[in-house]
């Protein structure tokens, strides 16, 4: 499945757009798209470490700024929805997001570029970006603040995974 999955991906986009848009994912992000582009350089020959960086820090970046600017009415409709399952997930997270309001607030600009950079699962920009948001942190700062948390984030994944796929 995975397999079809791939072929059919690379055969429609080619492996740069691969990268790009895998990295542009939720929960995946740059995380997921900088081992892909490093698994293409080692099996169908060449993806170089410096255009997987680019292609994904750029993927990952281009919702950043829809994030910023509409989150908060996105969640305040949810809030106010008929549907259940909408009222659930905007009431979590608003509550989530007030009960660390001080901590996140403190640390604002570093704590989010921090938050962004730990190269973990649900760490990432989209997350990022819906914390600055929500804590109405400025939109440039909050857009610099995840670009900075991007891009180191993207340094330790090409380490790693042009270094693992070095070994093998």
């Amino acid at each position: 499945m995975t397999e079809a999955i791939k072929q059919f991906f690379l055969e429609t986009v080619g492996k740069e757009l691969c990268v790009f848009f895998c990295s542009m994912i939720p929960i995946i992000e740059l995380r997921g798209a900088i081992p892909m582009g490093a698994a293409f350089n080692a099996t169908i020959g060449g993806m170089p470490f410096w255009l997987t960086y680019i292609l994904s820090v750029l993927g990952n970046m281009l919702p950043v700024p829809f994030i910023l600017l509409f989150i908060k009415k996105v969640i305040r409709w949810m809030s106010v929805s008929k549907v259940k399952f909408f009222n659930k997930i905007a009431n979590f997270l608003l509550n989530r997001v007030e009960k660390k309001r001080d901590k996140i607030e403190k640390y604002s600009f570093w704590g989010v570029c921090l938050f962004v950079a730990v190269p973990l699962p649900v760490t990432g920009a989209w997350t990022g970006s819906l914390i600055a948001a929500m804590i109405d942190m400025k939109f440039w700062k909050a857009l610099l603040s995840c670009l900075l948390g991007v891009m180191i984030a993207g340094v330790v994944m090409t380490i790693v995974s042009y270094g693992v796929a070095a070994i093998f």
